[in-house]
Formats: C-alpha cells, sequence, structure tokens
C-alpha cells in the first residue's frame, strides 16, 4: 500500500482532529459517564405509535443546570407529533395541511425542553417539569432522570415499519454532547406497583450522549491558585487561563455593574460576563495548605464566581490528590469519594449541602464558598515538598481547571524552586569551565 498519499497536511489534521476529540470525550474520572436517552414505545395507535422518553444522567459530577435540556432529532419519514405530556417542542413549524385536528409539531427536526414546575397536572408525567434541570448521578441519582411522553402519527405502527428518529442532539444547556444514532435494544420492563405482574414496552431504542470539553467551549472555564502556611507568596491562576482579556467583553472590579447593560439579561448557553482579571475565568478555585499537625493537615478550598450573570446551582467540585483515600472530616461540604478503578482511590467529590451552600451566587460580595477538610497522613507518602500537598487535577461542573506551572508551586522556604536551582547550576558550571580554561 502506498503510504505517501496520506502524509499531505489534510491527512494529518483529519488523523489529528479524529484521535484527539475522541480523547477528548473520555474522562478517565469517570469513564462510563454518559446521558442516556430511552425510548419505549407503549402502545401503537392508528397512524403511529405512543412513547415515553426518558432522560438518565450516568455523569458522576456533571450535571444539567438551568435553563435546563434540548433534545433535538431528525425524523426518518414525514413524522409529525400529535401531542406531548411533561415537555414541549419550541416550534410548532408548517402544519397548514392539516385541517381538523392540529398537530403539537410538524418539523422535520423538532426541538424538544422540559416543562417547568407547576404546570397542570395533566400536562405531567412522572420525573418531568423541573425546567430542564437534571442532577448528575454522583450527587443524587432520584434527581438524575427527566421523562416525556409525546404521540407520533403519520408512522409505522409495527416493530416492522416504525423508523428510528436520526442524528440526536443535545443541549445540556449549552454545546458540549455528542450523540449517537439510536439503536433497538431489548424492551424495557415494567413491575406493577406491587411487584405482582410485569408488563413490557413494544419497542425500545437507545440513544447514548457523551460529552467533550473541547465542543462545549473553546477557552476553559475554571483556574486554580494555591497558597500555604509555610511560604508567604500566592500562586495566582495563570495569565489568560481562560483567554486573554477583553475590556469590551468584561466588566471592571470598580464599576457600578447595577449599569451594565444586558448584565440580567439569560442567554440560552449561559455565555459568561466576567469581571476583568489576569486569569479571565469564570471560576477561580483556591487551594490552601492550612495547618500541618503531628498526625493529620488541614487544607482551606474557596471557590469564587467571577460570573455577573449566573448562579450555579447544583455545583461539583472534583479533586484528585493521593491523600484524598484517607480523608478524616470535611467542614462545610458535602463530599464523595469516586472510585472508577479498583487499584486507585485518590478522587473525590465535593459539592454543596442542599439549602445551605448548594448554590454558587453570582460575582459580588456573596459569590465565594469555602470549605475545610482534614487529612490523615500516611508516613510513608506525606511530604510537603515538591508540591505533593497541592492537588493533582481539579474539575468544576465536570470541566477540568487550569492548573499553575509546577514551577510556580508554593515551595518550602528551606528549598529553592527548580528555575533558581537550574540558573544556579548553570553559573556554577560556566565558573568551573573558566577555571579549567585559564588553568
Amino acid at each position: 500500500m502506498d503510504f505517501d498519499r496520506f502524509s499531505s497536511p489534510f491527512f494529518s489534521a483529519l488523523f489529528f482532529i479524529l484521535v484527539f476529540s475522541r480523547a477528548e470525550a473520555y474522562d478517565y474520572l469517570d469513564p462510563t459517564g454518559n446521558i442516556t436517552l430511552k425510548w419505549d414505545v407503549i402502545s401503537w395507535t392508528p397512524d403511529g405509535y405512543v412513547a415515553v422518553v426518558t432522560m438518565t444522567n450516568f455523569q458522576m459530577y456533571r450535571h444539567i443546570m438551568s435553563p435546563g435540556w434540548t433534545v433535538g432529532w431528525t425524523w426518518a419519514k414525514k413524522e409529525v407529533i400529535w401531542s406531548m405530556v411533561g415537555a414541549q417542542a419550541t416550534g410548532q413549524g408548517d402544519c397548514s395541511k392539516f385541517r381538523m385536528n392540529i398537530p403539537h409539531c410538524c418539523m422535520k427536526s423538532p426541538a424538544v425542553v422540559d416543562m417547568l414546575s407547576g404546570v397542570p397536572y395533566n400536562q405531567q408525567i412522572a420525573n418531568c417539569c423541573k425546567g430542564g434541570v437534571v442532577s448528575s448521578w454522583g450527587q443524587d441519582p432520584s434527581a438524575a432522570v427527566s421523562s416525556f411522553q409525546l404521540s407520533v402519527g403519520r408512522s409505522g405502527t409495527t416493530n416492522k415499519t416504525v423508523r428510528l428518529p436520526k442524528n440526536f442532539t443535545l443541549l445540556g444547556p449549552g454545546r458540549g454532547y455528542s450523540c449517537s444514532q439510536a439503536k433497538i435494544v431489548p424492551p424495557t420492563v415494567f413491575p406493577t406497583p406491587d411487584g405482582r405482574r410485569k408488563t413490557q414496552a413494544m419497542m425500545t431504542w437507545n440513544v447514548t450522549c457523551t460529552y467533550s470539553q473541547m465542543l462545549a467551549s473553546r477557552n476553559p472555564t475554571c483556574c486554580v491558585s494555591m497558597s500555604s502556611f509555610y511560604n508567604s507568596t500566592i500562586t495566582p491562576c495563570r495569565s489568560c487561563a481562560c483567554g486573554c482579556q477583553n475590556n469590551s467583553t468584561c466588566v471592571p472590579s470598580d464599576s457600578m455593574i447595577q449599569s451594565v447593560v444586558g448584565l440580567k439579561t439569560p442567554t440560552k448557553d449561559n455565555t459568561p460576563l466576567v469581571q476583568c482579571t489576569k486569569h479571565n475565568c469564570p471560576i477561580r478555585v483556591h487551594w490552601h495548605v492550612k495547618l500541618n499537625y503531628k498526625e493529620y493537615w488541614r487544607v482551606k478550598i474557596s471557590i469564587t464566581n467571577f460570573n455577573y450573570r449566573l448562579n450555579y446551582t447544583q455545583w461539583t467540585l472534583v479533586a484528585q490528590h493521593p491523600n484524598l483515600n484517607n480523608i478524616t472530616q470535611v467542614f462545610s461540604f458535602a463530599y464523595k469519594p469516586l472510585l472508577p478503578y479498583k487499584s486507585a482511590n485518590d478522587s473525590g467529590m465535593f459539592y454543596g449541602v442542599k439549602f445551605f451552600n448548594d448554590i454558587l451566587m453570582e460575582a459580588g460580595p456573596d459569590g465565594n464558598i469555602q470549605s475545610e477538610l482534614i487529612l490523615q497522613k500516611d508516613k510513608n507518602t506525606f511530604t510537603l515538598n515538591k508540591g505533593w500537598a497541592f492537588p493533582r487535577k481539579v474539575y468544576f461542573n465536570g470541566d477540568e481547571c487550569v492548573m499553575p506551572l509546577p514551577d510556580d508551586y508554593p515551595y518550602l522556604p528551606n528549598s529553592a524552586p527548580k528555575n533558581v536551582i537550574g540558573l544556579s547550576f548553570l553559573f556554577s558550571a560556566f565558573f568551573v569551565l573558566e577555571l579549567l580554561v585559564f588553568w
């Protein structure tokens, strides 16, 4: 085979995109995390079927917050939606061909959103009507489900004549999810409330949607700063961590924020309006090594919101550190270890306590939440040298945060940063070389 023809810039770029886009969608701290859309055909109608669509968020620490999810697809034939319960199509489309009964939606590619809470009971089904907000599986599995029902017309009326929808899309609430094609699976079985009888769907198909931070945003959305009790220097977030500052799109910290035009205008994809900073991130996570006891050590975590446009509800913070396998106590935050692999216990999820601090308020005096944690030392591994006390990775709401460079980590007073050591070594080598030359 002639491999030279694949060495062109086009094929190289194509290979790079295919490989790295797939790698980006894989989260090794949540390898099985996805959102599954399950369509259960529960009955046939004269010209189609009635189906219940169930969305289940199997992601451990990534949820869908307000303004909620939007699900879309393309019909295989000329199907229409006669009616919906628990959700609604955002547009009706051209239904001029119908004279008597007007369908709910005649669009070839409908977009469906959840109903708001408080709708009449005859428009609700179980797990609906939460404004599209879906919890992560790690926080609350019972709230990680959303459902709606639709009656489809001008479709097949048997398992053999039904054509599955295609080109599924999911906004949660912005971009970032890519969905598979629908796949027929064994019909779902429904037990009765008394458990003495089981019924099953006429037909079931699944769609799996996975998240990619690369698709969601061109720039990162959070950064990490560091400090410690043994060093007075504070390591800030890296400059331009989330894109370089643009004074036309950020708000100076000393401005009268109430006068900013469009401040309270909601956006469909939660586009941030951030305070002008060197890092330009909506979220900053600060990790402070606070105290060092004989058998324990203490860390303070602070999360600051620089986004004037958004309150972060049901927020999550994930940290990876080898000593999280022996965490003793967490103050103010709820905590759950993440165990994607049996061989490792170095990751955990922090999240807010319900009705106390599960909402991170918008930028300003209240846009900050804090917690402290106590960890028991492992004498074989614990050290304050070489930045060991700081996390390896940090995620906020499922997006990886930008860490400081290793050379910038706070270091012990009796040690020097690597760049200083390297510079000293360079001068010493140069001095020895001069002695050898003039000896």
